[in-house]
Formats: structure tokens, sequence, C-alpha cells
């Protein structure tokens, strides 16, 4: 038998390991399609370069999650204790929306600007930035002497969430680039990061409080992101896009202008929603209509300013050329608002109605968190093997029953139905259940399809605009609930009910809701994702003409005497490494 070289029976090895197809250097056949098939196989579901080690690449795809969990740990945390911090810091119940309300509002309204400054200054030092501020706002709201304090640093923490889930976002779409099985499955793991973070918040707030009091949840997370902080420095790749300087004329390409009329549209709008049942005459007082009015006008010169200039923070194109894209994320909102605003309301009705502990309400919650776990889990199995229009379809029913079930409960409160058997466990455990099912499934579709439809450039701005819509959601969400609370609450939403009542008016809002979202999921076309396959949607076309073009450019200058012998392979798949073919080349001889 003939021995080969070294070289050659070392490259092999390697190429077997990692994608189980050994090329033949001795053959001439195989300088082709083996060739081909294998740099296939390579860039389909083999470990990004940016990583040395496995172990590397799941710790950044967890410090990813723990990002774009942020807002969730900071809702479950402070969900559980809600009532707790109102009664202590002495709350209306504006101030106690504003709780929730505040970070939502402030993240959705920044994100399209922080995914602007990711993609112009660098994803990294935005992403580690955000990561150290969160942890500092966390530690300082501890210390909140007031509700309109705590509502202050509140607004701040949503601030450093908008920064974060751009470059979050922006990075994963940047290392895995093309749709794969691999990359299903670290965005399924990705938007775990929303029943993750949320059952991080429910225990650590609830053990926390029972321990000491509801200032130590906050501190307890502070330790938490210090540490994911610090390991960010090692897990979080080098940008792959050239970052531009700071100076005047990089900074006059961010539409300031359009920032601060998002900004100030979206905050007047829902501070008239808010402040509506705590105003004197209600919505016949005059500031509520004007705030009202004010907020509906900036946002609408928001929208048309987008239009008009060259270099929008929001992408107003997509949605006119893409009208998947639009009722995707119109599906998800619709479905999102129910399921944010609910759990908030759940939350507050068992602390002030029922009058359980922090512990035993983050006890009650669980389901919800296990299941939206389990539920990411199948999801990366199930994408790429099932239509995703079907999974959306599912999503949007399981939505419509989960509320549905709560709408019908009876109430706790009355002596009548005080045990579990009557209240919970036929109608809460299977709504938590039913509520991820529909979270889950139409967050992970649509943020596959969403970082398909924009240019691997432009990831973070995609990120920032997915993001944005659903934080947007869940702040206006929070203040037409909050609107249908008080004027259930026989107009005193200053205070805290007990009875069932007000809070059923806003699980029918989320029933109205959520039955809209599924009205437009038939028109929606998408397939599965993350099969390998040619032929893709819009987003994966465009990749493919860029690297068509990019390969051909190297192309020239092989003719013109590089002297490389690489194989080019066009189409979707990657060219072959100029490294690769010369130890094969070495190999031969």
């Amino acid at each position: 038998m003939e021995q080969r070289p070294a070289a050659q029976q070392s490259l092999e090895k390697d190429i077997e390991k990692n994608n189980g197809i050994v090329p033949n250097p001795n053959s001439d056949n195989d300088s082709g399609d083996s060739l081909r098939r294998t740099a296939t196989e390579e860039e389909y579901g083999s470990r990004p370069k940016c990583f040395e080690t496995t172990f590397q690449e799941i710790l950044f795809v967890l410090t990813a999650t723990l990002a774009i969990g942020q807002s969730s740990i900071l809702i479950g945390a402070t969900q559980v204790i809600t009532a707790y911090i109102a009664q202590d810091l002495h709350m209306n119940q504006s101030e106690v929306t504003w709780l929730n309300a505040a970070s939502s509002l402030t993240a959705g309204s920044f994100l399209l600007l922080f995914g602007k400054l990711a993609d112009l200054f660098g994803r990294r030092p935005i992403f580690i930035g955000s990561m150290a501020s969160f942890t500092i706002f966390l530690l300082v709201l501890g210390f909140s002497p007031s509700g309109v304090v705590a509502d202050l640093f509140m607004g701040f923490i949503g601030l450093c969430s908008a920064a974060a889930v751009p470059p979050a976002i922006g990075s994963l779409g940047a290392v895995y680039k093309r749709p794969s099985k691999r990359k299903n499955r670290a965005f399924a793991c990705f938007s775990a990061g929303n029943p993750l973070g949320f059952v991080v918040g429910l225990f650590v707030s609830g053990v926390a409080t029972n321990i000491a009091d509801w200032r130590a949840s906050y501190w307890t997370l502070a330790v938490l992101y210090f540490i994911f902080t610090v390991l960010a420095f090692w897990t979080v790749p080098a940008d792959d896009t050239t970052r531009v300087p700071i100076n005047f004329k990089t900074l006059s390409k961010v539409d300031w202008l359009g920032a601060l009329l998002a900004i100030t549209g979206l905050a007047l709008f829902t501070s008239a929603l808010t402040l509506a049942p705590d105003a004197p005459n209600g919505w016949s007082t005059p500031y509520v209509p004007v705030l009202l009015v004010l907020g509906i006008l900036l946002t609408s010169a928001f929208l048309y300013r987008q239009t008009r200039i060259a270099d929008p923070l929001l992408p107003i194109h997509i949605f006119a050329s893409d009208r998947t894209f639009s009722l995707l994320v119109t599906t998800l909102c619709l479905g999102f608002l129910s399921f944010s605003t609910t759990t908030f309301w759940l939350s507050l009705f068992l602390q002030s109605g029922l009058h359980l502990s922090p512990l035993h309400v983050a006890v009650r919650l669980l389901p919800m968190a296990i299941g939206g776990i389990l539920v990411n889990v199948a999801a990366a199995f199930l994408m790429h093997r099932i239509s995703n229009k079907l999974l959306m379809l599912v999503g949007a029913l399981a939505y419509v029953a989960c509320f549905a079930l709560l709408s019908a409960m009876p109430d706790p409160s009355s002596h009548h139905h005080r045990a579990n058997t009557d209240w919970y466990w036929p109608f809460v455990f299977p709504a938590l259940l039913l509520a991820v099912v529909g979270a889950d499934l139409e967050f992970t579709v649509t943020n596959m399809y969403v970082m398909s439809a924009l240019p691997r450039e432009n990831q973070s701005v995609a990120g920032g605009l997915f993001n944005t819509l659903t934080r947007l959601s869940t702040s206006v969400g929070l203040g037409v609930t909050t609107a249908v609370y008080g004027a259930m609450n026989g107009g005193d939403a200053g205070g805290v009910s007990e009875r069932l009542g007000p809070y059923r008016g806003t699980f029918w809002v989320a029933v109205g809701c959520a039955g809209l979202g599924v009205v437009f999921v038939p028109f929606v076309r998408v397939g599965r994702q993350g099969e390998r396959r040619r032929g893709r949607e819009k987003g994966q076309e465009r990749e493919k003409k860029e690297e068509e073009e990019e390969i051909g450019e190297e192309k020239g200058k092989e003719e013109e005497g590089s002297g490389d012998n690489a194989v080019r392979i066009g189409g979707p798949e990657k060219e072959l490494e100029v490294e690769n073919e010369k130890q094969l080349e070495n190999g031969k001889a």
C-alpha cells in the first residue's frame, strides 16, 4: 500500500472529523465535486472560525442570551415584588404602571438609535459597555427613596437594555451568517433569553425579598451581571465590519432629530394613557388629550421623516417591499403586547388580591418559564423540518386560548373559589403554558426571518427594529390596559384592586389583540427556515448576489496572475480556503 505523506494524512483526518467527507487527493476528479462538498459541509453547521473552542462559542451565546434577557430579568424581578415596592414607597397606580412601562418605553425608543451606533462604531464596545451600565443602574435602583426616583432609574435601565440588544443580535447574525441547524439552535437559545430571564428574575427576586427586602433583589442581579460583563471581554468576538472614526462627519450620519421625535412622541403618548386614570377628571382633564395628540403628531412626524431621508433609523421600505416581514412583525407585536401586559396584571393580582408572598408568586408562575425553555428547544429542531407558517399559527392560537382561559377564571379572592383546584390548575396553569407556546414560537420564527431580511452589514439595525417594535408594544399595551383597569375599578386607578373584575378587563383586551393576530397569519408566506437549500428568501438571495460579486472580483485577480490555485465555489456556498488546497497539492507532490 502506498505510504501517504504526513501532511496529507493530517488534513484528511481533520476533514473527516469536522465533516465526514475525505477527498481523495490522488484522484483528479476530487479536486472539483469532492472538495466542493467539503466546503459546503464545513460552512453548513460547523463552528464559526472566530471561536477557538466550542466552550467559548457556548459562553458567547449564553452572554448574548442574557443580554437579550435584560428586560425579561427586570420584568420578572419587578413583577413579583411590585406590590411590596408600591407599599414601601407609597406609590399610586400610575407610578406602579410606570415601574414596568418606563424600561420598555426607553428600550423601545432608543433601540434603533443604538442599532445605528453599533453598526457605525462597532458592536463589541457598545455590547460590553451596555452590560456594565446595566449592572451599575441595577445597583443604584436598590437605593431608590421614592416611587418617582424608582421609575426614573427604571427608565435608565431600559436605556442600557436598548444599548445591549442590537449589538447582541448583530453579533449573532454576523457570526452565524447563513441559515443552518447550528444557527437555528443558537437563535433558539438566544430566544430563550426571555423565559430564562423571566425565571431568573422571578426566583432571585422572590428569594432575596423573603430573606431581606425588595432592594436586595436588584443588588443580587447586579452581582450576576457583573460576572457576565467580565466574561463578555473574552466571549464576544471582535467586529467583522470596518469601524468608522468618531467625528462630526460620522455623527452627522445619525438621524438625531428622528430619534428625538420618536422618543418624545412615544413618551407623551404612553404618558397620556397611564396618567388618565389618575388625573383629577380622568380623560376630561385638559392635559391628558393634549399629551395624547402631541404624542401622535410627533410619532407621525418621525415616521414621515424616515421616508424622506437617505439614512433612516427605521428602514420603512422593508414594510412596503416585504409583505411577509410586515405580517410577521405585526402578528408578533399583537401577541407580545397581550403577553407582557397579562403577566404584569396577573402577577399584581396574585400579590394584591390573594396577598401571596413574592416567592409564592414565583412558584405559581414557574410553569411559564420552564415551558418557555422547552418550547425554544423544540423550535430549534422543528424550524427546518416543518413550515414556519404552521408554527406561527399554533403560536397565535395558543395566545388566544391562554387569555380566554384567564378571562373565564372564577374570582379566587372570593371564599367560594379560594382553593387552587378551583382556579389555578384548571385555568392559570394551562394558560401559562399556552402563553409561552405563543410567545416563543412567534419570537423565534420572526427573529430568524428578520435577521434574513436585511443585508449583513445592517444586522444590528435589524435587531434594533425587531426589538423596538416588541418593546413599544409592551409600553403601549400597559398604557391601554391601565386605562381599562382604571375604568373598571370605578375610576379609582390610584388604588390597587383586590377584586378580579378590573384585571379580567385587561385579559379581555389581550384576547382581542391576540385574536387580531390570528387573522394575519394565513397571509404569511414563510416556509422552513434553516434547512440547507439553494434559492432562499430575499435576504439569502441578496447574500448570494453579494458573494458572487466578491468571488468574481477575486477570480479576475487570479486571471491576472495571482497564482492562487484555490477552487472557487459560487452560489450560496463559501469558496474553499486557499490554505487547504495548497496542503492538498503538497500532499499530491
